[in-house]
Formats: C-alpha cells, sequence, structure tokens
C-alpha cells in the first residue's frame, strides 16, 4: 500500500553510513593503544633514561594491540 512506505531520508544528521561506528571505533582502538603504550614507554623511558627506545616499543606494541582488537571485536561481520 502507497501509505505504508517509507518517506526518503532528507539527509540531516542523524544519517550515519552504515559501518561508519565500527569504523570509528577501530580507529579508537588504534589511536588509544598508540597513546597508552606509548606513554607507559615514555615513563619507562624517564625511569630508565634509555633515550626514546622505550617509547618507541610501546607505540609498535600500542598498534600491535589495537590491530589485535579490533580483528577480534570487529573482524567477525554480524
Amino acid at each position: 500500500m502507497a501509505g505504508d512506505q517509507k518517506p526518503p531520508s532528507a539527509g540531516g544528521p542523524d544519517d550515519v553510513p552504515s559501518g561508519a561506528g565500527q569504523g570509528w571505533t577501530a580507529l579508537s582502538y588504534l589511536i588509544g593503544g598508540m597513546l597508552v603504550w606509548g606513554f607507559i614507554g615514555w615513563l619507562v623511558d624517564q625511569w630508565l633514561d634509555t633515550g626514546g627506545i622505550a617509547t618507541g616499543i610501546g607505540v609498535v606494541l600500542g598498534m600491535a594491540g589495537g590491530i589485535i582488537l579490533v580483528v577480534r571485536r570487529l573482524g567477525t561481520p554480524t
């Protein structure tokens, strides 16, 4: 019936493309992991005076952890 049809979207602020939430979640996991583990590495650098090596290792570990979280939580389609 003509009355049962949904009106076309007007493109308002509530229109979010499908998958956009998953994209933002993945981005936050990656950036958050880098920031948290990079900060922990920086603290270890300050403590042991290693000249930035622990910060680099922390950032790499944060990226790896973020990728693992993205694959585990968002890798399986629903």
